[in-house]
């Protein structure tokens, strides 16, 4: 029989790995808080009377944040939690981490060129939708794989893709290393749409709030991302149905065009699913007529990673794989690409 101190324990690793393996080098503010849940018995006592399922880190922080706690020390943070609980109870249990991050669209963009001909897209695990607009968005590849910022001098060790119309008030920065066959130009998408179980709107303010809140407290510019990002997508609408993805996406498969290469792709979405679901999915990607692009972490999709050549040295690099083969190792949020030879 499991106990409260079984309990508690479990939480209180996992949050720690979460502070020692996530949050560590990419958000001082989260990796503090997380250490500080970890040795704070009442604390863990707190986000214990949630499921399992809704006492992940990212979920807790991100709630709190939605209702108004600021980042600064733990301490500050233990209190602030302790006295705003029932908000971010119920926040928790009524939202999920739904981060829309279109950061990752310069992760998939060359292997979506790569597919050829007008495309028609759908997200699965679509958020509020941001992915489905990669050719709206400008591209800056750094050829080194050095994910630093700045120019590279007249040399020429960077690409800049722009859309047709010009330069997109998006632009996104990805390191890339090995031979990525990055495109001359934007890919043509002739028609876009997602499936979640619980779609975001754009033209709602709660629920743009909600992706801003799931952004880490030091990336402003994955923030101010957000919001160009939004105006892009308010300006032209995607359709996104609720639902459950091995339920619905052969129906929203056969409303593609006629014509338009068909497809499916999703980043960070699988690992929500149950192992089950996982395999079904998997199953039907390759059993109907589409391109599947998994962008998901590593051992996720069902016969990935026994393909691979090597494990990646990074443990928390994403596998991007087409049809169900590795193809390159991602960041999360899309800062680099390291296409496999």
């Amino acid at each position: 029989m499991r106990t409260s101190t079984d309990s508690h324990a479990a939480t209180a690793d996992r949050y720690r790995a979460f502070a020692e393996v996530e949050a560590r080098g990419m958000s001082a503010c989260y990796e503090e808080w997380a250490l500080g849940v970890a040795g704070d018995a009442s604390t863990l006592a707190l986000i214990n009377r949630l499921p399992p399922a809704k006492r992940q880190p990212n979920l807790v922080f991100s709630a709190a944040r939605f209702r108004g706690a600021a980042a600064g020390p733990y301490p500050a943070f233990a209190d602030w939690l302790h006295e705003h609980w029932n908000p971010v109870e119920q926040t928790c249990l009524s939202h999920a981490t739904q981060t829309n991050e279109a950061g990752r669209c310069a992760t998939l963009l060359p292997a979506l060129a790569a597919i050829g001909g007008p495309l028609a897209l759908i997200e699965v695990g679509a958020s509020a939708g941001l992915c489905l607009y990669p050719d709206r968005y400008s591209y800056r590849y750094r050829l080194d794989g050095n994910q630093g910022g700045g120019n590279q001098g007249q040399g020429g060790r960077e690409r800049m893709l722009h859309p047709a119309t010009g330069e997109s008030a998006v632009v996104l920065d990805c390191a890339v290393s090995g031979p990525v066959p990055l495109p001359d130009r934007l890919l043509e998408v002739v028609w876009r749409a997602g499936i979640d179980l619980n779609p975001l709107d754009v033209n709602n303010a709660d629920d743009v709030d909600w992706l801003d809140a799931l952004i880490w407290p030091e990336h402003n510019d994955r923030r101010d991302r957000l919001r160009a990002a939004v105006d892009v997508a308010r300006a032209e609408p995607a359709e996104i149905i609720r639902g459950d993805a091995n339920a619905e996406i052969e129906r929203l498969v056969s409303q593609a065009p006629a014509g338009a290469s068909v497809v499916v792709f999703h980043t960070a979405v699988l690992a929500y699913f149950e192992e089950a679901a996982r395999r079904e999915f998997a199953t039907t990607m390759g059993r109907i007529p589409v391109h599947w692009l998994a962008n998901e972490g590593q051992s996720v999709v069902p016969g990935v990673m026994e393909r691979l050549a090597q494990p990646p040295a990074d443990s928390t690099a994403f596998v991007l794989a087409g049809d169900g083969k590795p193809i390159a190792l991602t960041h999360p949020h899309g800062l680099a690409l390291e296409w496999l030879g």
